[in-house]
């Protein structure tokens, strides 16, 4: 049976109308942050305008012979909002048909239109980044400036994010509500082998749908000794053998070149506990390998002398940790026991 249920199409017709949103909040941000600007820059890239703390960053991106950001050099700006409309009456369409074939076809669109969008925002952040001015004042001979397509970047002495903003998190939600009405509407009606010749169909959606999620999984940033700085103490981290990262549940990481000042971070309330994914620190014996701070093991003695003084090393194993203790004349404490004493 190809006909959806009228609860599946009732919620097209909604998802479809909440993409009226769209034009009323931006749809993705770029957000800049470094020692001189730790309040962050924001520029916040809506279906047709820019809006945010642009001519800072333009300020700011002069020196080094980047473009002047403005609305004309966008020239998506033009049709985005009639793209989107599109989508809004398309889903409409879809709804009132009620056909599942006509929901797929949707789909199949949606991920298509996600795959142009992102190529295209990648190659404008590859010509900003990479076609300077040659009279620049300030110019790194083979360094390129070109921002994230979607996560973490550092360039120079900026970290910049880009993510999707209010606007780009409702797109995507529609397209999984879509996408769920879908697989439901599947295996509502399905007989045993008609199901399975569905699922085939639908493998390469579900493989890009995987993908895109997965493209979101927070994973820790190894250190760049010598250019990364603290997030606490701003000093630059120069030892691989101490220090760990905060990385927030929206994938933002936070770095330290030593314990002392992750705690220091987390008492500040500089991040709250709920929106931390995980703590991360380095393995003493094994230098640039991050571990979650619960399976570790953490060894308190002058002798190792970390860069802010705490003096405490990360160990995966008990054994070992007892043992380094014993020959430093230190003590062995869990992450939780260690926040206690800072």
């Amino acid at each position: 049976m190809n006909k959806m249920s009228l609860p599946s199409r009732i919620i097209i017709a909604i998802a479809s109308l909440a993409l009226i949103a769209t034009y009323f909040f931006p749809v993705w941000f770029i957000f800049l942050i470094a020692p001189q600007y730790p309040e962050g820059l924001t520029m916040n890239i809506w279906l047709y305008k820019i809006t945010g703390q642009v001519e800072i960053i333009n300020g700011l991106n002069h020196y080094i012979g980047m473009k002047h950001i403005k609305v004309e050099m966008f020239p998506e700006f033009k049709f985005l909002i009639y793209i989107v409309g599109f989508f809004i009456l398309f889903g409409l369409f879809v709804a009132i048909i009620g056909k599942r074939k006509w929901l797929l076809v949707y789909l199949i669109t949606t991920v298509l239109g996600g795959i142009a969008a992102m190529v295209d925002f990648y190659k404008w952040g590859y010509d900003y980044g990479h076609n300077l001015d040659p009279k620049a004042a300030i110019q790194i001979p083979g360094l390129s400036y070109q921002p994230p397509l979607l996560g973490h970047k550092t360039l120079l002495n900026f970290d910049a994010y880009s993510y999707p903003d209010i606007g780009g998190w409702i797109v995507i939600g529609v397209g999984v509500i879509f996408f769920l009405v879908w697989i439901y509407e599947i295996y509502k009606n399905r007989k045993k082998a008609p199901a399975i010749n569905s699922l085939k169909k639908a493998s390469p959606i579900i493989a890009i749908v995987f993908f895109f999620v997965s493209s979101c999984n927070t994973k820790p940033e190894p250190f760049v000794i010598g250019k990364d700085v603290c997030d606490d103490c701003k000093m630059t981290i120069m030892d691989g053998k101490f220090g760990g990262e905060i990385i927030t549940k929206k994938g933002k990481i936070y770095k330290f070149d030593d314990a002392h000042c992750a705690a220091h971070f987390l008492k500040t309330g500089s991040v709250t506990t709920a929106d931390i994914a995980k703590t991360v620190f380095v393995d003493y014996e094994n230098k640039g390998a991050f571990l979650d701070v619960k399976s570790l093991y953490f060894v308190i003695s002058p002798n190792l002398k970390s860069p802010m003084n705490s003096n405490a090393a990360a160990f995966t194993n008990k054994a070992i940790a007892d043992k380094i203790a014993a020959q430093n004349s230190g003590e062995v404490k869990s992450w939780d026991a260690l926040l206690k004493t800072f």
